[in-house]
């Protein structure tokens, strides 16, 4: 037995409803829409409950925390290479020095260029030490780079 149910709709689409009225089976378009939003909601508590526990969820994610801050460190460091193999010589030397992570956009030598990568990479220059939970990583990486760089060099000049 069917059930009648009312809905409330916008003026603008119930006036095009009205002008459709007769291409339409609009009972039927309701119930196929109601009926795959129910399906979904049901087929994903299902996962949630068969799949995997919570145990299990809450330790893929942590692995997957640590691929994500190990990325991070990796492309910073990658990046700091990068940037010192062009730094002028006076750069370099501030850098190595440098380790005000938290202001990095700020920062009256570096800001410049970490406001540049922070862009380019979707991260926010407003506030470096809120911007990501990541962005720690990118520059204790950038940090490495640089460090290594130098390291290879510092005998040789």
């Amino acid at each position: 037995m069917a059930k009648k149910v009312t809905i409330s709709v916008p003026d603008m689409l119930h006036e095009k409803l009205e002008k459709w009225r007769e291409s339409f089976n609009l009972s039927k378009m309701f119930q196929d829409a109601v009926s795959e939003a129910i399906q979904r909601k049901e087929d994903f508590q299902k996962r949630i409950r068969e799949d995997l526990d919570l145990g299990q969820i809450i330790e893929r994610l942590r692995r997957e925390k640590l691929q994500s801050e190990g990325n991070y460190l990796e492309t910073g460091k990658k990046d700091g290479i990068l940037w010192a193999k062009t730094a002028h010589y006076d750069q370099l030397k501030y850098a190595l020095a440098w380790n005000d992570f938290a202001t990095a956009t700020k920062d009256a030598v570096l800001g410049p260029y970490f406001c540049e990568v922070f862009a380019a990479n979707g991260f926010s220059g407003d506030n470096t030490a809120t911007c990501s939970e990541y962005l720690g990583n990118y520059l204790r990486g950038w940090k490495q780079g640089i460090e290594s760089f130098w390291a290879e060099i510092k005998e040789k000049i």
